[in-house]
């Protein structure tokens, strides 16, 4: 609304409303802002003014992106949100356009952090490995810091054992690569490889889970998916495999970030409310397991209901499924001859990705960390690139982040009890 009201008398006006820039009140998001840092709220939000506020009027009125009309009644109105891929290079929608700007800019900005703190993740696995060491080198001579932020505080009787959670993860990884041979013939090293990619990918998106409560797990499926599309591309394979093995591997990294990022979220709740490890990790299995036949019923059901999901020529349906978009985008580029990125669109991103790891590198080396709060939140910003043109999200989230910035400065006491 803020955009509109700016743009009333400006000749941008209907590319700004066409870009997403409606206010809309969102409970979900409104509480989100109110839990996390300002500066993850003003990151998404400045990511979203860069990217549908300027840089998208700004390709559009240069020629550069193309959005296709919404209705035959209404020429004037132009969608931006969909994935034009008929000509992806010299004819590119908006939404293709900024797709691998904000895959760069998530990728750079997560390794860049996890690299500066490395310390901290070695410290992780160290205690995760901690147990099978203590086992095959005991050391009764080992003394146990009660202070240490690392010791884990729940009793050994309600703790995760080592062969339990790591049986689990070896029995899942067979699984999965049976399922993916026989039902998809898949190569089983190719499916390895895909599940190995997917541990490091579920660090991102544990990583923006954290930061801003939003995973980007189709970026990260996507991401897969160009990983794993030049490998197959390759193999001499028609290109409707090369598409298929591209997306079952992509599939593969958005399934388990997606569920890392998740069960951070559950497994944290319980702890708070002081539930047993253990029971946790049973509840979770048994949730899996149900959703695994639940999701499979709910998907036969809803495309029973409206066989508009499955049908691509529809420009109308109740369940547009605009991801789907992004993922049959991705699997025609890595199974093209030629990449298909226009060139402006190539350009930003090595920009962007240098930029973000220089910039990283200054705010852990020469900054202190009481001034870290001035540095934006880059995955804020290119979850921004890639949600839109939505800004309902990063609006909505600023909004309730504002409000709990003033809650808490005119009333610490009164936010510290119902904020």
């Amino acid at each position: 609304m803020i955009f509109q009201l700016l743009a009333r008398h400006a000749p941008a006006r209907p590319v700004l409303e066409m870009l997403g820039w409606v206010f809309e009140w969102t409970p979900a998001f409104i509480g989100v802002g109110l839990l996390v840092p300002l500066n993850a709220s003003f990151s998404f939000a400045g990511g979203a003014v860069i990217a549908w506020g300027i840089i998208g009027p700004a390709i559009v009125a240069a020629g550069v992106a193309f959005g296709t009309a919404m209705s035959p009644d209404y020429p004037g109105y132009i969608n931006y949100s969909k994935m034009i891929l008929d000509a992806p290079v010299n004819g590119p929608s908006p939404k293709y356009w900024f797709i691998w700007p904000g895959y760069m800019c998530l990728l750079c900005a997560s390794i860049a952090e996890i690299g500066a703190n490395y310390k901290s993740l070695v410290a992780s696995f160290a205690m995760m490995l901690e147990p099978i060491i203590h086992k095959l080198r005991p050391n009764k001579n080992l003394d146990i810091n009660v202070n240490d932020s690392l010791r884990d505080p729940v009793p050994l009787d309600e703790q995760v054992s080592s062969w339990l959670w790591g049986g689990a993860t070896v029995l899942s990884t067979i699984m999965c690569m049976i399922v993916m041979k026989f039902q998809f013939d898949q190569n089983s090293g190719i499916t390895l490889r895909a599940i190995i990619i997917a541990f490091f990918f579920s660090l991102i998106g544990a990583e923006c889970a954290g930061r801003v409560s939003v995973i980007p797990v189709t970026t990260l499926g996507n991401f897969s998916q160009l990983i794993f599309g030049g490998i197959s591309k390759g193999s001499g394979q028609p290109p409707t495999v090369d598409q298929l093995n591209s997306g079952l591997t992509g599939m593969i990294a958005l399934a388990a970030s997606e569920h890392c990022a998740d069960m951070l979220g559950d497994l944290k709740t319980t702890h708070l409310l002081g539930a047993s490890p253990r029971v946790q990790l049973y509840s979770q299995m048994v949730g899996t397991l149900v959703s695994i036949f639940l999701s499979a019923g709910m998907y036969v059901v809803f495309t029973k209901a409206y066989p508009c999901i499955n049908e691509l020529t529809t420009t109308t349906c109740s369940f547009p499924a605009p991801d789907v978009g992004a993922w049959r985008a991705v699997s025609i580029a890595v199974s093209s001859p030629s990449l298909p990125i226009p060139k402006t669109s190539g350009i930003l991103p090595i920009v962007l990705g240098v930029f973000v790891i220089a910039q990283t590198f200054v705010k852990y080396r020469f900054v202190s960390p009481e001034k870290h709060f001035w540095f934006p939140n880059w995955n804020a910003l290119g979850i921004a690139f890639i949600l839109g043109p939505l800004s309902t999200y990063p609006m909505a989230m600023l909004f309730g982040s504002l409000v709990a910035f003033f809650w808490r400065k005119k009333a610490p006491a009164h936010f510290q009890m119902f904020g």
